[in-house]
């Protein structure tokens, strides 16, 4: 960077920290007073912020973009419950939130099971495939490839390249397989 750049960058650096330290220092003081019409007037609201959680606020700007802020903790919205998370804690759904019985998700496991076990079987067919054609990183070359050496290469890269995604796809199925048993 010329020296030249340099004092460019810090004549603008140095006010955009200067204006970030005091948001980060006096904001919060201010925030905590500021209002459900304060904060959408400064997130450039255009109509009602409509809430989607304790304290998370929508609405839409005047350029037709969503906004969202928060004034959890801020007087405007209802405080976060203090407590901490567990690991034996399950997520709570939302009321009305369609449920799946245990025998229809049951049936669904297997499913997805089987067409794991499907795809696993596929691709280790396919790997056996690449493995032969591969030929240990020395298959014979074909005749059009006996005068040009560069296409030998390209077609080893290739045929290489097939065996070792055949091997990354067969992890992955096992990895997906082991994890829904």
């Amino acid at each position: 960077m010329y020296r030249h750049e340099a004092r460019h960058a810090s004549y603008w650096c140095l006010p955009a920290l200067a204006g970030c330290f005091a948001l980060a220092c006096i904001a919060p003081a201010a925030s905590a007073a500021a209002t459900l019409a304060e904060k959408a007037r400064e997130s450039g609201c255009s109509g009602k912020p409509v809430p989607i959680s304790s304290g998370l606020y929508k609405c839409v700007t005047g350029s037709g973009n969503d906004a969202f802020f928060n004034l959890e903790g801020m007087g405007g919205g209802a405080p976060a419950p203090n407590r901490t998370a567990r690991s034996s804690d399950k997520p709570v759904s939302p009321p009305g939130f369609p449920r799946v019985d245990a025998e229809t998700q049951k049936g669904r496991d297997e499913l997805r099971r089987k067409v794991l076990n499907d795809e696993l079987s596929a691709e280790e067919k396919f790997l056996a495939e690449a493995r032969t054609a591969f030929g240990n990183g020395a298959p014979a070359p074909l005749p059009e490839e006996q005068a040009d050496a560069e296409k030998y290469r390209q077609r080893i890269s290739r045929l290489r390249s097939a065996v070792q995604l055949h091997e990354r796809n067969i992890e992955a199925l096992k990895k997906e397989l082991g994890a829904a048993r």
